[in-house]
């Protein structure tokens, strides 16, 4: 495993932290690896479009079955 140091980190923040860890009856070091670990799992913004782009969309509704579904809407 690798060891992080972060610097300049907000009293707030870190006091926030202290006392989450805390809560869930962890040490801070325990409770920031786990946070870091749910951060690193999510996906990126730029792989979520791409996985959005890749999806088959042509069982789905058309261009013009939406905006006259928006049209019906608005009357």
């Amino acid at each position: 495993m690798t060891t992080l140091y972060i610097r300049e980190v907000a009293d707030e923040v870190a006091e926030t932290l202290k006392e989450r860890a805390a809560a869930a009856g962890m040490s801070l070091s325990a409770y920031v690896a786990g946070e870091l670990a749910k951060l690193a799992a999510r996906p990126t913004n730029a792989e979520i479009v791409a996985r959005l782009k890749a999806r088959d969309r042509s069982a789905g509704p058309s261009t013009d079955d939406i905006v006259e579904a928006v049209r019906d809407s608005r009357r």
